[in-house]
């Protein structure tokens, strides 16, 4: 990696936010998420090596159908209801470029508790933890094109009728789902906890 790609990620670490005013004029072709996409499932870490997470982008009309049926799925629970401040939420998200879709394949994790029995209870809590690591990657990726994204969790009340319009295999379970698109007004100021407060060094200069 050049120190110029280095600088790069090392930028988008810095100003990777959540990022909720969302369009559909991406900076980029498609194409680059999903090259992006197709590199974060092929590179980013799992334990055991199970590679048990799943992706699915959408763009165009198949993005807007997640958000009409979280819409629809909504309205449901919330019933007769003040509707007005979730459907700006939901409005927000449909007027995205795009979703990505996390999965985490549970005939993977079921697979490694059969063969590892000693740690049959860690393997669902470890594949949250590879999802998430597939989360954080895309999303820092995305930001070194200038694309926005929020990370959205609908699941489990969209998960029956999107796994139905996506034809989405019955052992994969959906994690979260992350909205991307043009930056149309950036994210507001961040607040830090002091540092010395969540890290501590030992022996730097032993």
């Amino acid at each position: 990696m050049s120190n110029e790609s280095l600088s790069d990620l090392q930028q988008a670490f810095i100003d990777r936010r959540s990022i909720y005013a969302l369009g559909d004029n991406l900076p980029v072709a498609p194409q680059a998420v999903v090259d992006i996409a197709e590199r974060v499932v092929l590179h980013t870490p799992s334990s055991f090596n199970s590679q048990s997470s799943r992706l699915v982008v959408l763009f165009g009309d198949a993005h807007k159908k997640v958000w009409d049926i979280a819409e629809e799925k909504l309205r449901e629970a919330v019933g007769d209801g003040d509707f007005s401040s979730t459907k700006q939420k939901v409005d927000g998200f449909r007027a995205a470029a795009g979703t990505v879709l996390y999965y985490e394949d549970q005939d993977v994790v079921k697979s490694l508790q059969q063969q590892f029995e000693l740690y049959a209870d860690k393997f669902p809590v470890w594949a949250e933890h590879t999802s998430a690591m597939h989360q954080y990657a895309m999303w820092t990726e995305l930001r070194t094109l200038e694309i926005g994204a929020n990370l959205q969790h609908y699941n489990p009340l969209i998960d029956a009728d999107v796994a139905a319009a996506f034809d989405i295999p019955e052992s994969w379970e959906l994690i979260a789902q992350m909205p991307f698109g043009s930056i149309e007004a950036p994210a507001g100021d961040k607040e830090f906890e002091p540092l010395d407060k969540r890290m501590r060094v030992f022996g730097l200069n032993a």
